[in-house]
């Protein structure tokens, strides 16, 4: 897929103000950041836009806070962190209002390459809404606007795509760039055999997404809760399992629809079984195997089983392609991870193009130290998804043409 947006390597940034939206929506604990993978991932614009000369001003949401300011959604550690990795000063404007009297100060006292970091976006009401005067307030302390939040380009915000009402030079980032090479063409452009993997807990997270992607790859494997829904629509007894009734005809309708387009669909043929779901989701906990179809009605599937697993993994071996979406199973629990762990490893000894399509499934890939092995992991869950289904995110059509 040809990404025929303006990007950081076609703009002249020598001393003007540059918006970049990252996102630095980073896992804490008491203040301290657990991962700073998303951190990083937006290091190499900003080195590009300091290297030209270009005056820096970072924003970000953090967090979901509810009623305006909240301490712990500040950004102050990321500005802290990315001071390491850039080994510059980052300076925070810490305003509640976001372009405040800091905010205002910072951005007049620049020089050409220095940073500036706005705090949490979403600490405006209007932010999530896309409303005015935030729009406007955060486009006057810039003259060019830097799309490169992946993670949150599906969303249509104040700092994803209403400042670009306001200003009109606007291009994206090397992440966004990334993202939508890698994504674009594995759906659009896929080396056959394409391989797509779904799982997660519901069907009804991942409806559009199932039917696209059946247009597009040669074999659709499903696991995860979901299948629980394909196979009772198949006639399957499946116990205590995650089902959702309102789905069944639709589960079957992909069916007819893999068939009639000669594609395969793959489901799990054993599956990892337990009296009850984890309590918490880490506790160890009693579990054996049973043929998916034949599920006891006292037990519930939790994970693939073994021989869905092997099955998968040699599903992988001849893929030219492959992206996932979604564990195999509720692989926080030590127990019922081996499923994940399993398609994970045949990705990451595969030769294909591997495509992690953000969420749990990346977590899963980077908590089992396997992230190197792959060829892209999404930084965007729900905006990975949104590109799966194939629309137009309104973060990326918001940026200027080439």
């Amino acid at each position: 897929m040809n990404l025929n947006k303006v990007t950081v390597e076609d703009i002249n940034v020598k001393g003007k103000r540059v918006l970049v939206r990252c996102d630095f929506n980073v896992p804490l604990k008491d203040g301290v950041i657990t991962n700073d993978n998303r951190i990083t991932a937006a290091l190499p614009t900003i080195k590009k836009l300091i290297e030209n000369g270009g005056k820096v001003i970072l924003c970000s949401h953090l967090g979901k806070p509810k009623n305006g300011p909240e301490e712990k959604f500040s950004l102050a550690p990321v500005a802290v962190r990315l001071s390491e990795l850039l080994a510059k000063d980052v300076v925070f404007a810490n305003d509640d209002e976001v372009v405040g009297e800091n905010a205002k100060k910072a951005v007049e006292a620049m020089n050409d390459g220095d940073v500036v970091l706005l705090q949490n976006t979403r600490f405006r009401a209007e932010e999530t809404k896309n409303l005015e005067p935030f729009s406007s307030e955060l486009a006057s302390l810039a003259d060019v606007f830097v799309m490169d939040a992946f993670g949150s380009a599906h969303r249509a915000h104040c700092s994803t795509a209403g400042v670009t009402e306001h200003i009109k030079d606007t291009a994206v980032g090397y992440l966004m760039q990334k993202e939508i090479a890698f994504l674009g063409n594995a759906v659009e452009n896929p080396v056959r055999p394409f391989v797509a993997i779904l799982g997660g807990a519901k069907v009804a997270d991942k409806l559009n997404v199932i039917s696209n992607l059946l247009e597009k790859c040669d074999t659709l494997i499903i696991g995860g809760g979901m299948a629980y829904t394909f196979i009772k629509a198949q006639g399957g007894k499946v116990g205590t399992s995650l089902v959702d009734d309102t789905k069944l005809d639709y589960c079957k309708e992909m069916i007819e629809k893999a068939e009639k387009l000669g594609k395969k669909l793959v489901l799990p043929m054993d599956t990892t079984v337990a009296k009850e779901f984890p309590d918490p989701i880490d506790e160890p906990i009693e579990t054996g195997v049973a043929p998916t179809f034949e599920i006891p009605d006292d037990l519930m599937g939790l994970d693939i089983g073994p021989k869905t697993a092997e099955m998968f993994a040699e599903a992988v071996k001849s893929a030219k392609t492959v992206v996932w979406n979604g564990p195999m199973g509720v692989s926080e629990n030590p127990s019922l991870a081996n499923g994940t762990i399993a398609v994970a490893k045949a990705l990451a000894e595969t030769d294909a193009t591997t495509i992690i399509g953000g969420g749990d499934s990346a977590a899963a890939v980077i908590n089992l130290g396997f992230a190197d092995a792959m060829s892209h992991i999404s930084t965007g869950g729900g905006a990975s998804l949104e590109y799966l289904e194939g629309k137009v995110l309104p973060g990326v059509a918001v940026i200027a043409d080439k």
